[in-house]
């Protein structure tokens, strides 16, 4: 079992990771309909992706994402996992996500998860955003030891 919270109390969470092809930040309720978006367009790539056999997001509602987004945000408030939305530049598109969960697993601190949208493989996007995305848990957080399920 782990314990609550994730990262002491006087660690400040990183708001965002910035690149020159996408902004990470908190994912939270008031991205639903573009998080839906990213999530509905990516359904093949995303089932499985999570280590979860339960097929999500296959069938999922807009009324099911809303509570995922709360659920999401309210943890991050709670310092017990992190979930972020990958954004266009611009704002005007969620490109995908990146989670940080306890690991249940002694050896890890950590249990990190990342996706693409699903039009975006074939330009490397994913493999480019998770590469920033090790970087910045390696540097900005304070793990040591973080599992990559499905990646590593």
């Amino acid at each position: 079992m782990y314990s609550r919270p994730m990262v002491p109390n006087n660690f400040s969470m990183p708001q965002t990771l910035e690149t020159n092809e996408f902004v990470l930040r908190p994912l939270a309720v008031d991205n639903l309909i573009k998080d839906y978006d990213a999530v509905m367009s990516s359904v093949e790539h995303l089932q499985g992706l999570m280590g979860s056999d339960d097929g999500w997001p296959l069938g999922l509602t807009i009324e099911e994402n809303l509570i995922d987004l709360g659920w999401h945000q309210r943890e991050f408030t709670l310092r017990h996992s992190f979930a972020y939305s990958v954004m266009s530049l611009d704002d005007q598109l969620c490109l995908g996500c990146c989670y940080i969960y306890p690991s249940m697993k002694p050896e890890y601190q950590a249990q990190a998860f990342y996706w693409i949208r699903q039009e975006h493989l074939v330009n490397g996007l994913e493999a480019r955003l998770g590469s920033k995305f090790k970087h910045w848990l390696e540097t900005d957080w304070p793990f040591s030891r973080i599992e990559f399920p499905n990646r590593d």
